[in-house]
């Protein structure tokens, strides 16, 4: 395959770099983009090809950045279901709604997107080690590519994570190195590693270039599932702020492309947990720099409290007419089981932080019924189980008799 891929450019001060595991400008300390040639990839690439392709991520794989087909790690994620959800747009007041249900990848989460094009850069690049920084489900897709594709693994995460996705890394063999210490402490620990060993690939450090990119098929799956239309507005969880600001560059490379017709014009609109919120924080006050704050929320998979992107997001959100919310931890439980009763779709935390800024930003009329409306689900919800131990019904235990069964029925029906 000839690749379109350029070279790494310096969002801040656009200085170019050769393609390599890097990921920050040694001039402004900007972080570094994967540049494509536009019009290479639109001579080439049609949507009768892309529809041809296979139903993961790579059916884009001309949008990119890996250089060999042969590179490619493939576990099947992507091309996940965007489900209508016509009773949970009932709830909230809303008119043609759809959940994008990342749910369904091979771990898990949307993070299978992200780490598939990260490590098949890393083979590129000849690493035999697979690393990252994590708050639960990178280290999972992390560790499972890793087995895939023959890596080592290492994966460094906060020592209070949910069990379920300690043990969920564990099967895969990956050697996990819990910190005691929040994620931003095992972010900094993880680009220290980096510099003595630059021979790893860590997956949102010295990868996260390439990392980014995947999430641009978010958007690309989108406009293709709606019959190549754009949404008019989106709902993305906000974490690092890398998902928002990666699903409107994949809105924009869909008319660079020639894939398009024209610009989008989607409002992008973030959530976030109030226990972790520096993003909305700064929306919120009308500026752009986002001022780290330290997590205390049930959302675990989105306590970054100082986010590498959170000021793009920000930007993004003010540019596209959106806005970013937050929500209360009682709050994203009600819309665990909202959306789980509506549409019957099981979401971690990180969803019912979606789902219920969703239903805080319709109810400020600032997500309209008017506009067609696609919430992003990141994660299973059974990765979380414990987060709902304390709010829902887990039944009754009877005696094995008809009679126990009639007598609980009329209990009930009282």
């Amino acid at each position: 395959m000839s690749s379109a891929v350029v070279n790494l450019v310096c969002r801040e001060c656009g200085r170019t770099y050769p393609i390599s595991p890097t990921h920050v400008c040694e001039f402004c300390f900007g972080p570094l983009e994967v540049a494509y040639d536009y019009e290479q990839i639109a001579a080439r690439v049609t949507r009768e090809r892309i529809q041809s392709g296979p139903p993961t991520l790579w059916r884009y794989g001309e949008l990119l950045p890996i250089e060999r087909d042969e590179a490619r790690i493939d576990l099947g994620a992507g091309f996940t279901p965007l489900v209508p959800a016509p009773r949970l747009a009932a709830e909230l007041g809303l008119g043609e709604l759809y959940l994008k249900n990342d749910t369904v990848n091979p771990t898990g989460s949307f993070k299978d997107r992200v780490v598939a094009v990260a490590l098949s850069k890393a083979r590129e690049f000849g690493m035999r080690v697979a690393s990252c920084a994590s708050t639960g489900n990178l280290a999972n897709s992390v560790a499972a590519h890793a087995a895939r594709a023959g890596m080592e693994a290492y994966v460094f995460i906060p020592a209070n994570l949910e069990r379920v996705k300690v043990l969920a890394t564990a099967v895969y063999g990956a050697n996990i190195v819990a910190i005691d210490g929040t994620y931003d402490d095992v972010n900094r620990l993880c680009a220290e590693i980096v510099s003595e060993r630059g021979d790893w690939g860590f997956a949102n450090v010295n990868l996260r270039p390439f990392y980014s990119e995947g999430s641009k098929t978010l958007g690309f799956e989108v406009v293709e599932q709606l019959g190549w239309r754009y949404p008019d507005h989106v709902v993305v969880p906000v974490a690092s702020g890398s998902q928002l600001t990666r699903i409107h560059r994949g809105f924009e490379e869909l008319a660079l492309a020639g894939l398009m017709p024209e610009p989008p014009s989607v409002r992008v609109s973030g959530a976030q947990a109030q226990g972790c919120s520096p993003v909305a924080q700064a929306f919120e006050a009308g500026r752009s720099l986002v001022r780290p704050v330290r997590p205390s929320t049930v959302a675990k998979s989105l306590a970054i409290g100082n986010p590498a992107d959170g000021s793009y997001a920000v930007d993004v959100a003010r540019a596209t007419g959106g806005a970013i919310g937050a929500v209360s931890d009682d709050e994203i439980l009600e819309a665990i089981a909202l959306v789980a009763r509506t549409e019957g779709i099981f979401v971690e935390t990180a969803g019912g932080v979606t789902v219920a800024t969703l239903a805080k930003l319709a109810s400020q009329g600032i997500v309209r019924p008017d506009e067609t409306v696609v919430a992003y689900l990141s994660g299973n919800g059974l990765k979380t189980v414990e987060a709902i131990e304390q709010t829902v019904d887990t039944g009754t235990v009877i005696r094995p008799s008809i009679d126990a069964f009639w007598s609980l029925l009329g209990a009930q029906a009282r």
